[in-house]
């Protein structure tokens, strides 16, 4: 399980006194602590690894996001320290889809649902999410199938 992965890398860092490291995997395992206090009035469980998987993407998304405006802001330190926390939270992911792959199932998700223009864009990415699932994120996946739709 991810979660446990996650856990044997905190202490593998604490031990070798990466403090960077630490920080990240702490961060991760507080984001998914929090999400694990907002599922225990949910109905319905998700898989584990899915729901982790689900948090990990969300947090190296924001970080995009925050390396993206420390760039534009002209603090190219900071956007550094966001981009080395995104690679530690990469590593715990599954492998995600080639750009080819995702292409390709992404046009065949089209072929099979009929959809013709942006109109069909929720219909698309409702399958992809479904079939897909944690192979591709779903920012990408968007940027896909906007691309194919479009074209």
């Amino acid at each position: 399980m991810i979660r446990d992965d996650i856990k044997t890398a905190l202490v593998t860092a604490m031990k070798a006194g990466e403090k960077d490291k630490v920080g990240t995997l702490r961060l991760a395992q507080a984001a998914i602590k929090n999400r694990d206090i907002e599922l225990r009035t949910a109905t319905t469980q998700p898989d584990d690894d899915a729901m982790v998987t689900e948090v990990l993407q969300k947090m190296i998304k924001q970080r995009r996001e925050s390396a993206d405006l420390y760039r534009k802001g002209g603090r190219e330190d900071r956007a550094e320290v966001e981009e080395a926390e995104i690679a530690v939270i990469e590593d715990f992911l599954p492998a995600q889809l080639s750009d080819e792959e995702a292409s390709a199932a992404i046009r065949e998700i089209i072929a099979e649902t009929g959809a013709e223009s942006m109109k069909d864009m929720g219909r698309v990415m409702a399958a992809v999410k479904a079939r897909l699932g944690t192979a591709i994120e779903p920012a990408r996946a968007s940027a896909l199938v906007k691309a194919a739709l479009a074209g």
